[in-house]
């Protein structure tokens, strides 16, 4: 990572500036006006002349274009022929104009060959059930399965107990989302703070009550407002085990759109505030609500140290064939998992909902008559038609046999005699009635069915944590025989389905918008936290007051907070309330703001020559970031650096762990401009125009991209299409996708307006059709950008009527029925495109990316935002971009999608050879990107942030460049966070930072010549005395991932070893 800066120089029209770097984190720069004396004091003549450079810039342009477009179809050309056979020389792999000058000698990548063995093991060979494998063995025919209408008849003999006992564990919860229908605030003003409220009160009265609590974003905020005695009284309940944490994330995330990097950073904030706040470490995760569910929530619980979890959100017809084989319960264990490191016991909740009539047994009209908030008079009622009855002694005999019947039913799905019973529903327990209605009549309830020893049954209130220690006290026996009596489980539970062909595939996609804008404040926070730490140290060490009394760590923690917080199942899937979506889309741009001035000040302090006068510089002196978003429903925008005679710095901050080239781009008010390294040399730049509408330079359409293979074409096409939705009743909303049949081709009545943009660094080519802006470029540079072609997408839908559009990548690769998508950004899942599911079920969500592949090629489709992806025929990948419905789908948001903004979709299309492939390896459970593939993702995900100093400065001096890594980390290991841990009193930071590094799986066949790639594989090893440049590492000791937990006799170490595929947080303090 590093610093550095460039110098560079400026005049008066707005033009783009393209700087080569070579940095690794933060490099400074000047900006500067050409040494040319026939231009000082001459000011009108310096704008004619400029203006005449344009209009003969234009006009070269104009006279280029037919060679142009064939120029760069030649790239495209070579581009693949690259990747055949790595470059042939030192010179660019393009045609004309591609600055070879620029590029440093022959690259290749040194991979250690053991490095390789993980990616050909890997493979779950030893796991019981493989969701792959149930999908093919389903056949999704949906009969009606009488009470329980997606399931089927249960019976049992009434002296299945009489050896043992059935226990049934009764669990109170209130499900309280951060927002849907109303705000996060207006939901806790409105019933979450009355929730907390009556549950000090009411499970006070009576020891034998239990709760059980997740959202930690609702208890922070209650915190913040509630007196000591109230917070003694919370650590009592939980100290008596009364009241349970149970997962304690800031939220209850959604599993299929969000990165891991956020996953990771709200479980942080969660487990971080209990820490700190009340002193309690999660044992259990709780997810009710996702809709559907990913193998990578279960690794990452796994790290944090739970040992238990518990999903509902599972195709229906996926239940009902667990439930047939008892296999509700079971043993989570990664794909690639060689041993059982990750497994996790996850218990699957078998029926339609985690509402009360779903949850005491298989029939929904009988279980509602014990939801003793329906009684009659209340607000709402049974829709089953039967009301529950209050209990006396007069039914209490029937009733209790009526909920004996269920729970003995329910109990038969399962292969012990220990029963989990959920008792709640969205916000419960919010009116002080409802604690007495629900307690007191299930404690009847209790007291009879224990005091009937004929019943062969022990029931009571328990936590979560109950449940799972009595279920691993059942299993002791056979566990002390070698084995569990819970098979072992491997894959993942998406698409979800909740009945008939409803698939919930839309939301991959919904609000496409925020998906992106959720990227961006992660790339943001990453490089905040990460500069913010090392200036803090810095700051330390120079006793710089200012930085040190400043308010960058509350807001950095607000930051995490908001981010956290659209984590939730119902913001960044799109499925909340207009208002509410404005509500999440406001925080997060407001702490993009406030993540920029963090950025900005860090860089400043870190790249200061003098840092102790950094207390005489006011903030406007700070760096400036490149973009601007002027509010929470605009694109981003660049800012123009506007120069006079003095120069300009420009800082350019690399936020990745590697070496990289990469291509920098700035408006500045001048064409002839000028930018020189910190050493004085001269840096290469390409100048082109900055176009405000779309004006048409070419009346040639770019349709296909060819890449030529051993004489042999390869096509790559890229259409666009609409859905529309189906003509019955139920219709695509926000949840669902229910598509009116296969996609129909985008027509537009008159030719699009094409823009074709030739230069030395890169070329692009820009159609401007009614709803998409389509951009492809072409880097002509020997690093990683130059290895794949950029595609730029910007989506306006806002005027049409019950549609969505997709973007189809079509190619001659024999990809059949399968392909590959990753989940949340860290692990790679195999899918199957099923004839036997409708079009909709065959949509799955894409995280960061998507590829098909055969024998001899892979194409990888990489993106910079979440959105849901398919391959519904051989050889193509087709992503949907936006939607806009204009109806609700029924599941409780009462309303469409109408709030489409004008949206930025950003990806890359990547071809590469691959070798040695035994096709048999193909048809494993398992796959992993190249290391290319990573590394490109990264990139898009993490760019180069350039930074202007806002105020030319003439006393101003920074260094040539901030580099705090010794080298480049090892190519498959990846800086995830360095998050600055909260100190222990109060709201400010300590002086340790969680080092959280990840090492990728990754395949390695695929050619590793000229990938551009400036680094290596070293089996998962770093020497910490060999990891910093500027700081001495005083403490580096292994934690748990939320830093809950620390192993036993942690010590400080000396060198990192990472497995493959591994997560892993470290304690790091530097001086």
């Amino acid at each position: 990572m590093k610093l550095s800066r460039q110098f560079t120089v400026f005049g008066s029209a707005i033009f783009c500036v393209v700087i080569f770097s070579l940095y690794l984190m933060l490099d400074r720069g000047h900006l500067d006006y050409p040494r040319n004396p026939r231009r000082e004091g001459s000011f009108p003549q310096g704008q004619l002349s400029m203006l005449q450079e344009k209009i003969d810039h234009l006009e070269r342009l104009l006279a280029e274009n037919n060679e142009i477009i064939s120029n760069i179809r030649d790239s495209v050309i070579n581009l693949s022929e690259s990747v055949e056979d790595g470059p042939k020389s030192s010179q660019s792999n393009f045609s004309q104009g591609a600055g070879s000058h620029l590029l440093p000698s022959q690259l290749s990548l040194s991979v250690d060959t053991a490095d390789c063995l993980f990616a050909s093991q890997s493979g779950s060979h030893n796991s019981d059930v493989q969701m792959l494998d149930v999908y093919s063995l389903i056949s999704f025919d949906n009969p009606d399965g009488g009470v329980w209408k997606q399931g089927f008849d249960i019976t049992y003999e009434s002296n299945e107990w009489d050896t043992e006992p059935l226990q049934v564990f009764v669990v109170p919860h209130s499900h309280n989302d951060p927002g849907w229908l109303k705000t996060f605030n207006d939901y806790f003003r409105d019933k979450t703070q009355y929730i907390f409220n009556n549950m000090v009160l009411k499970l006070k009265e009576d020891s034998r009550r239990k709760f059980i609590w997740s959202e930690i974003s609702y208890l922070s905020k209650w915190w913040d407002i509630i007196d000591i005695q109230k917070k003694d009284a919370v650590k009592s309940l939980i100290e008596n085990g009364q009241l349970e944490i149970v997962t304690g994330g800031w939220v209850m995330p959604d599993e299929a759109t969000p990165h891991y990097f956020a996953l990771i950073d709200q479980l942080i904030e969660g487990h971080q505030w209990l820490e700190n706040n009340i002193g309690v470490k999660p044992r259990s995760g709780w997810a009710i609500d996702p809709f559907g569910h990913s193998p990578t929530m279960a690794y990452l619980l796994n790290r944090a140290g739970l040992s238990h979890m518990l999903i509902q959100r599972v195709h229906y017809a996926v239940k009902k064939h667990f439930a047939l084989h008892k296999t509700l319960e079971f043993f989570w264990r990664q794909n690639w998992d060689l041993g059982s490191v990750t497994d996790i016991l996850c218990h699957m909740m078998p029926f339609y909902s985690y509402d009360i009539p779903h949850t005491c047994g298989p029939d929904p009209k009988i279980c509602c008559q014990f939801d003793f908030k329906r009684l009659p008079g209340g607000r709402f009622g049974c829709p089953w038609g039967v009301p529950p009855e209050t209990i006396h002694p007069g039914n209490v005999q029937s009733r209790a046999r009526m909920l004996l019947d269920q729970y003995r039913k329910k109990s038969k799905l399962f292969r012990t005699k220990v029963l989990l019973a959920p008792l709640g529903d969205d916000f419960r327990y919010c009116e002080y009635t409802e604690w007495d209605l629900q307690f007191k009549n299930y404690q009847q309830l209790f007291d009879y069915m224990n005091s009937q020893s004929k019943f062969k049954v022990k029931i009571q209130f328990g936590t979560l944590s109950d449940f799972f220690d009595a279920l691993d006290k059942a299993d002791e026996t056979q566990r002390d025989k070698g084995q569990s009596m819970f098979p072992v489980l491997s894959g993942d539970f998406f698409t979800y389905a909740d009945r008939d062909d409803h698939y919930w595939s839309g939301y991959f996609t919904s609000r496409p918008f925020y998906k992106r804008m959720d990227r961006i404040m992660e790339s943001h926070l990453r490089a905040a936290e990460i500069l913010y730490y090392f200036a803090l140290r810095q700051a330390h060490k120079y006793k710089i007051n200012k930085f040190l009394s400043s308010s960058l760590y509350t807001a950095l923690t607000e930051a995490r907070r908001n981010l956290g917080l659209f984590q939730h199942h119902d913001a960044i899937t799109g499925t909340a309330k207009d208002w509410v979506v404005v509500d999440y889309g406001t925080r997060l741009f407001h702490s993009l703001m406030v993540l920029e001035k963090i950025i900005g000040n860090s860089a400043f302090l870190l790249i200061l020559k003098d840092k102790l006068t950094y207390d005489s510089y006011s903030p406007d002196t700070f760096l400036e970031m490149d973009l601007k978003q002027k509010s929470q429903d605009s694109l981003p925008q660049k800012n123009i650096i506007r120069l006079s005679a003095e120069p300009r710095y420009l800082v350019v901050y690399n936020p990745l762990e590697q070496d990289r080239i990469s291509l920098v781009s700035v408006y500045v008010s001048s064409p002839t401009v000028q930018v020189f390294s910190a050493s004085g040399k001269p840096v290469e730049v390409q100048v082109s125009a900055v176009w405000d509408t779309a004006n048409t330079i070419s009346e040639t359409a770019y349709e296909q991209m060819m890449t030529k293979e051993d004489g042999k074409h390869h096509e790559v096409n890229v259409q666009f299409s609409w859905y529309g939705t189906t003509i019955k009743r139920d219709k695509s909303g926000a949840y669902l996708f229910l598509p009116d049949g296969n996609a129909k081709p985008y027509v537009y009545t008159t030719p699009p307006f094409v823009r074709v943009t030739h230069g030395r660094i890169y070329s692009e080519v820009t159609c401007f059709f009614d709803h998409v802006t389509h951009r492809v470029r072409l880097y002509h540079i020997q690093g990683i950008e130059g290895q794949s072609v950029e595609v730029s997408n910007i989506v306006d839908i806002r005027k049409v009527y019950n549609r969505e559009i997709a973007m189809k990548i079509s190619s001659d690769i024999k990809s059949q029925n399968r392909f590959y998508t990753d989940l949340n950004g860290y692990q790679i899942q195999p899918r199957m495109t099923l004839s036997k599911l409708p079009l909709q079920a065959n949509v799955y969500p894409m995280t960061t990316m998507a590829y098909i592949q055969d024998a001899k090629h892979r194409l990888t489709l990489l993106s910079a935002q979440s959105l849901g992806v398919s391959s519904l025929n051989s050889g193509q990948i087709e992503v949907i971009m936006d939607r806009r419905l204009m109806q609700d789908d029924n599941r409780g948001l009462e309303q469409g999608i109408q709030d489409n903004k004008i949206t930025a979709n950003l990806f890359r299309i990547l071809l590469e050879k691959r070798s040695a492939v035994n096709t048999e390896e193909e048809k494993k459970s398992v796959s992993y990107p190249s290391l290319l593939s990573h590394i490109t993702s990264s990139l898009m995900n993490h760019p180069v942030i350039p930074m202007a100093n806002k105020f030319s400065s003439p006393t101003l001096e920074l260094q040539g460049e901030f580099s705090p890594l010794q080298s480049s980390l090892p190519c498959d290991i990846h800086l995830v966070n360095l998050r600055t841990i909260q100190s222990k009193v109060g709201n400010g930071h300590s002086n340790e930072a969680a080092l959280i590094l990840h090492r990728k799986g990754f395949d390695c066949r695929f050619s590793s010549k000229g990938t551009g790639l400036f680094c290596s594989t070293t089996q998962g090893k770093i020497l910490v005395q060999k990891l910093l440049n500027k700081f001495i590492v005083e403490s580096l000791t292994p934690s748990s991932l939320s830093l809950m937990h620390s192993p036993p006799g942690t010590q400080n170490i000396s060198e990192i070893n990472l497995s493959p595929m591994e997560i892993s947080t470290f304690r790091i303090q530097l001086r």
